[in-house]
């Protein structure tokens, strides 16, 4: 019997099933405008909430007791935790999970020891995946929990920290294309200030633009063919990360030439902590074409700061596979779980239960904008607002071929336009018929 006390993979039962433990709306060989959901979704299960939180918090210290975080063998611990991370792969049949460095492998006493430790578990890796058929969607280094990175990574002020840095993130990427990940993810937590007092922005940002540039530069000499991705968050821990939200992240690469290589990797929790909806940060990544991966998760509305809570809105939800829809969906990236079971939620299979909880709330707002595409739901009022726009006159100053001159004096001629209703009461009525 395996840790979670199951043996056979968790399977779709349909909308009638009460099992906390069986998909009722997750099938995910069920066809959805010509792909299987599986194929839509991509789901992830990361390494990190799952398998190296403790359970923690600012006031209080380990609740889950987990038998892998304990011992006197760094690297045999790091063993069982994968032991126990593919095992729940397979229970959840997930095709993609994800891991930072650190949480997969002990730290050594140099960087040298530490990429010999990587190299020994992505080895157990390599031989698992290639027996489960799980893929990896992508790999990371964690460059903000060590103390030689409190004033930053790539924007240190002390060019060894840069450089050690460096050599962690070429090692993360080397294994990452080892196990044929489709994705490289940065998350700068500490790219960041705490105080402008001792701090030089603009010399941070060209730290940062370097750094990129470097890695970049490094994914094309090896023949990573997947993007970089940037997953932008505005603060916590820094009290401000210079990747705040997308259009920063968008601005940033414009300016350091790096759109046609690095994308973005955008989280729920991460949104709402910015100022936006989960919605507004994907419709903008696309209208920008930075649009790469999606860590799925929630936020807590009365808390101010990233409980990363395992996502169960199904509304909000809906909105965002109805615009990934339009949009094509998933080419490289996925929905990665970057969520954490609650300290209270001690039993295993609590871990099992969340994951099945939000992968159904995720099949069913699929399904849900599937519904509304089909019938045209919200695309129909939104053609309709915007038709004035289609007209061959207005076309043309699209276009760039009518001048300021010419379309002012089409007002001066007698326009007289008069405001027409948004009908937003009535849009959140047609989405509550479908969710």
């Amino acid at each position: 019997m395996s840790f979670f006390g199951l043996d056979a993979p968790i399977r779709y039962a349909g909308p009638d099933s009460k099992d906390p433990l069986a998909y009722r709306f997750y099938d995910k060989n069920k066809q959805v405008m010509g792909k299987r959901m599986e194929d839509h979704l991509r789901f992830s299960a990361c390494y990190w909430h799952s398998f190296t939180w403790p359970g923690g918090d600012p006031f209080g210290g380990e609740t889950f007791l987990r038998p892998w975080m304990h011992g006197s063998d760094p690297l045999q611990m790091a063993r069982d935790k994968a032991d126990v991370a593919f095992d729940m792969f397979k229970l959840l049949d997930v095709p993609f999970f994800t891991f930072h460095d650190v949480d997969v492998a002990p730290e050594g006493a140099s960087l040298a020891e530490s990429v010999k430790n990587l190299e020994t578990i992505t080895d157990i890796f390599a031989e698992k995946m290639g027996r489960t058929g799980t893929r990896l969607l992508w790999g990371t280094a964690n460059l903000f929990s060590h103390r030689r990175y409190m004033a930053g990574a790539a924007t240190n002020p002390d060019p060894d920290v840069f450089a050690y840095a460096v050599g962690q993130v070429k090692a993360a990427i080397d294994a990452t294309k080892k196990l044929n990940g489709e994705n490289y993810v940065c998350w700068g937590g500490r790219e960041g200030y705490e105080t402008l007092l001792n701090t030089d922005m603009k010399k941070e940002l060209d730290q940062l633009g370097r750094f990129l540039s470097m890695l970049v530069d490094y994914k094309h000499k090896i023949g990573f063919s997947g993007p970089i991705l940037i997953e932008p968050k505005p603060r916590e821990p820094s009290k401000h990360q210079y990747d705040f939200d997308v259009a920063t992240v968008f601005g940033f690469l414009q300016k350091y030439d790096l759109l046609a290589d690095v994308k973005v990797n955008i989280e729920q929790n991460h949104a709402i902590l910015a100022g936006h909806s989960f919605d507004h940060e994907v419709r903008l990544a696309y209208a920008l074409g930075v649009f790469g991966s999606l860590d799925i998760n929630r936020g807590d509305d009365l808390l101010g700061w990233d409980t990363d809570q395992f996502a169960m809105n199904v509304s909000e939800l809906t909105l965002l596979f109805h615009e990934m829809l339009k949009q094509g969906g998933f080419t490289t990236g996925g929905l990665n779980f970057d969520a954490k079971i609650r300290r209270q939620s001690i039993d295993p299979q609590d871990l099992l239960i969340a994951h099945v909880a939000s992968m159904d709330a995720c099949a069913r707002a699929l399904l849900a904008a599937e519904a509304m595409i089909a019938d045209k739901a919200l695309e129909g009022p939104l053609a309709a607002r915007y038709s004035g726009w289609a007209s061959p006159e207005n076309q043309a100053i699209l276009r760039g071929e009518s001048d300021l001159e010419t379309v002012a004096a089409k007002a001066m001629a007698g326009l007289d336009p008069q405001p027409r209703s948004g009908r937003q009461e009535y849009l959140e009525g047609v989405l509550n018929r479908y969710v």
